[in-house]
């Protein structure tokens, strides 16, 4: 998760260093490679049972791709309205929504040491947000950028909920989810794309983010949603904040203020904390 949290985290640098591309386009052409390359690599790796997957798809794993979907589109469309830094400070309210959502919706128990995990880390971002607000930033990137929390709150909940439900209906792979969502997206930003205007090199950079910064990091985290519960499946892609921000400011020149930095190792102290405590419960 670690790892999908650093592949995430490089969509910043490089969409900076766009040449054309703009608004709706960037969301476009990550979404179409992203959705090309699943559909090799699912039927390479399942066979072609996941295409019968997809058919008789239950209501869960379409309701798992709209919320991929709507993390993709509005994840990019964000970055060609604000800053990294607050596109990723807004994203960092994931466990926030999280545990609020496990916990009505699936009546999961959230340990004290998460809860207490999550106050820091939402205090950190706080401490953070707040800095950028002082400076006057437009809030339409940031109200675009909410829409990805809140989907993927609402994603990990559903993955966790299934993997309870697999005694009783069979397993739900929920992987196919994440090609549906990209195909949808593609679908979705396809007409409000068009007049394109993004240069070949654009075009490279994109079908680069769609492979390794959201189709191969996307199935990994569906994956390490089997195995970690909802909340701390959110907490360990908080790292996405400390690693993207870190990346535009070396990558891009995109340099974060002082508040924003001691935000940011609050962050990384809650996750740490957390992860150590976890790891001693299970010893």
């Amino acid at each position: 998760m670690v790892a999908v949290a650093l592949m995430w985290s490089i969509a910043g640098v490089v969409t900076r260093h766009l040449e054309q591309a703009r608004s709706f386009e960037v969301s476009f052409w990550r979404s179409f490679f992203t959705a090309l390359v699943l559909l090799i690599a699912l039927p390479l790796q399942q066979g072609t049972a996941v295409f019968s997957k997809i058919r008789q798809a239950r209501r869960t794993l379409w309701l798992s791709a709209i919320c991929w979907c709507f993390m993709f589109t509005g994840f990019m469309l964000a970055m060609t309205l604000t800053t990294v830094a607050n596109v990723l400070i807004t994203l960092a309210l994931g466990p926030l929504f999280t545990a609020l959502l496990a916990r009505m919706l699936i009546g999961h128990r959230i340990a004290l040491r998460t809860w207490l995990a999550i106050g820091a880390a939402g205090a950190g971002i706080v401490w953070m947000y707040a800095d950028q607000v002082a400076h006057g930033l437009s809030m339409q990137g940031s109200l675009v950028a909410l829409c990805v929390p809140i989907a993927g709150a609402l994603n990990w909940t559903l993955t966790q909920h299934s993997q309870a439900q697999s005694a009783e209906q069979g397993r739900i792979d929920l992987v196919p989810a994440v090609l549906l969502g990209a195909m949808l997206s593609a679908l979705l930003t396809l007409p409000l794309a068009y007049p394109f205007q993004a240069s070949l090199r654009d075009v490279g950079l994109l079908a680069f983010l769609g492979v390794v910064q959201l189709a191969i990091p996307c199935v990994l985290a569906v994956l390490c949603a089997r195995v970690l519960q909802a909340p701390e499946v959110s907490l360990l892609a908080l790292l996405e904040v400390v690693f993207g921000i870190a990346l535009a400011w070396l990558g891009a020149g995109e340099k974060p203020g002082l508040q924003v930095l001691l935000g940011g190792a609050v962050v990384v102290g809650a996750l740490a904390a957390n992860e150590t405590w976890a790891w001693k419960e299970r010893q």
